[in-house]
């Protein structure tokens, strides 16, 4: 059985990452959507728990996909969820270059392959970050993230201004 994991911080989840996942699930047995902490960005706008929630919430049509979290290396999480590849979206040109890198390490630290998939030029330019920024300034980002995202960046906003 192919299992691949999908890594991200997903804070939180969006079209894009629906993108990618969509298109990984038909080519593995299982693929498993893990939310994970990044030391380089921000503490988080979500909690691993919710962000793990969302993505359980957006990928509940997708029969051999699942959902999991892991606080620490993606080599760590491919290891511990036994995973065979892991799958990595592409938006940019600059995106390519640091995925690469970190594919190559990845293979070298664990011998798990990544797999890169590109991104559908429609979603290309969405970022987690860009929608927090928007949420957080009261506009709406219905278009750009999954219904149930929508609706708990909504309840955020509305209960960081009660």
């Amino acid at each position: 059985m192919t299992r691949a994991i999908y890594p991200g911080s997903f804070d939180p989840i969006h079209r894009g990452h629906l993108d990618v996942i969509e298109c990984a699930a038909p080519l593995f047995a299982s693929l498993v959507v893990v939310a994970m902490y990044n030391p380089a960005k921000s503490a988080g706008f979500f909690t691993l728990e919710e962000r793990e929630a969302m993505i359980a919430e957006s990928v509940a049509h997708l029969p051999n996909v699942s959902t999991a979290r892991a606080p620490g290396l993606v080599v760590h999480a491919a290891t511990e969820l036994e995973a065979d590849c892991i799958v990595k979206g592409i938006r940019s040109a600059s995106d390519l270059d640091v995925e690469s890198q970190m594919a190559h390490t990845n293979k070298a630290v664990t011998g798990v392959q990544t797999v890169l998939l590109p991104a559908e030029p429609a979603n290309a330019f969405i970022s987690s970050r860009f929608i927090r920024e928007i949420t957080k300034q009261g506009e709406d980002v219905t278009a750009l993230v999954p219904a149930p995202v929508a609706e708990r960046l909504r309840r955020k906003v509305v209960s960081a201004h009660d």
